[in-house]
């Protein structure tokens, strides 16, 4: 059962729990994005071409920005960044013809942004 408020005090108890909800809405978003942006990060290393191995496990999550109600993470390759696009569209040989694109950057993009929706529905309805 609710806790009894008087008419006057109305205001404050609402934006009370206004503010209590918000915070426990950003926590849980920020867990989100984090965690989206691991899957993306695994996805991708999972999907890169391997010749070394040593591409696949360049790429990184990275925290651009935290406040106290938002978050930005960019995933990136730390020292093959030059490999991506070529890998990801492919590119002319030196002497005449194309090399193949195997799209591995994309597809972990939009499967990271289906899980995130997915993760922010429930944890904004639960």
């Amino acid at each position: 059962m609710g806790n009894r408020v008087q008419i006057n005090d109305l205001a404050a108890a609402v934006m009370k729990e206004l503010t209590d909800y918000s915070g426990l809405a950003a926590d849980s978003l920020k867990t989100a994005v984090k965690k989206a942006g691991k899957t993306v990060r695994q996805d991708i290393q999972a999907n890169a071409p391997k010749r070394s191995g040593a591409y696949a496990k360049s790429w990184t999550v990275k925290n651009v920005r935290e406040t106290s109600h938002a978050i930005e993470l960019v995933v990136h390759s730390k020292n093959r960044y030059q490999l991506a696009h070529l890998l990801e569209f492919g590119h002319a040989k030196r002497n005449g013809g194309r090399v193949p694109g195997k799209a591995h950057i994309a597809p972990a993009e939009e499967k990271g942004v289906r899980e995130l929706e997915v993760d922010i529905r429930k944890a904004l309805e639960g």
